[in-house]
């Protein structure tokens, strides 16, 4: 079986099972049935170990099968799928995500601000535009199929997150989504946000514009040890934006009318 065929199942069954458990119909019940913090188990334990085979298998076999577009090999092609990657990486970091209206543990509906203004998935996108730019520079079918499935789940997810949080909470975030787009630059486009002057910190541009650096001198060892660098950093980022959401709702909560409510 071509290499790239095996890698888009993989693909199938991490982004299915990834979007399948956080749907209602399966979601409902193993909560009722394992609680909160047992179905959070389960779909980490899910996710991790579909994660972990694909980026293992496509480690161990990206230099196999068909060729792939390979627009690398046109300078100035070349130059703007870089830029593109660049920007992506940046965007993943311009926002807070435990401060985000979309974080976990159902933190207060706000209205947009900083980079919530250009994209309210700033992560979900910037994975889209790095794995879109990635699926045309592969000089092989197989990087192409890896770097399109994981475009197409980050588009997903997000569209599927925002239909979750509308059905959860209602029109305070079926509003938030109306106000902003998934796309970046869209809602700004079409005048439903203004540009966002001095609310996205420095710190923020530079912290993305270094790790773009940093990734771009190791690249040629990212998926060293079958890949079990960029388990272990998307794994570690994972735990520690979760955390930092649960901790921040936590706060926010004495301070809640419905909280301190008779």
């Amino acid at each position: 079986m071509q290499p790239a065929v095996v890698v888009m199942l993989l693909s199938l069954v991490f982004g299915g099972t990834h979007v399948a458990l956080a749907s209602g119909p399966l979601r409902g019940p193993l909560v009722a049935r394992l609680g909160k913090a047992g179905f959070g188990a389960l779909f980490s334990a899910v996710a991790v170990v579909s994660f972990t085979a694909l980026v293992a298998y496509y480690a161990g076999h990206r230099w196999e099968g068909a060729p792939g577009p390979d627009l690398g090999r046109y300078p100035a092609v070349r130059a703007i799928l870089m830029a593109a990657i660049v920007a992506g990486v940046t965007l993943m970091f311009l926002m807070d995500y435990a401060k985000s209206p979309s974080a976990l543990f159902e933190p207060p509906v706000r209205t947009p601000k900083g980079a919530e203004r250009i994209t309210r998935h700033p992560f979900f996108a910037g994975v889209a535009i790095i794995g879109l730019a990635h699926a045309l520079l592969a000089t092989r079918a197989v990087g192409t199929a890896f770097f399109t499935g994981l475009a197409a789940l980050a588009i997903a997810g997000a569209w599927h997150q925002d239909r979750k949080l509308i059905a959860r909470r209602g029109r305070p975030y079926a509003e938030y989504v109306a106000a902003t787009s998934a796309v970046p630059f869209a809602a700004i486009v079409a005048g439903r946000q203004p540009l966002p002057r001095g609310e996205i910190r420095l710190r923020a541009f530079a912290t993305g514009l270094t790790i773009a650096v940093l990734l771009r001198t190791v690249h040629a060892s990212i998926l060293s040890r079958g890949g079990a660098w960029v388990v272990g950093a998307v794994v570690l980022g994972a735990a520690i934006s979760t955390l930092r959401a649960y901790r921040r709702v936590q706060r926010l909560t004495p301070a809640s009318p419905v909280a301190s409510a008779p």
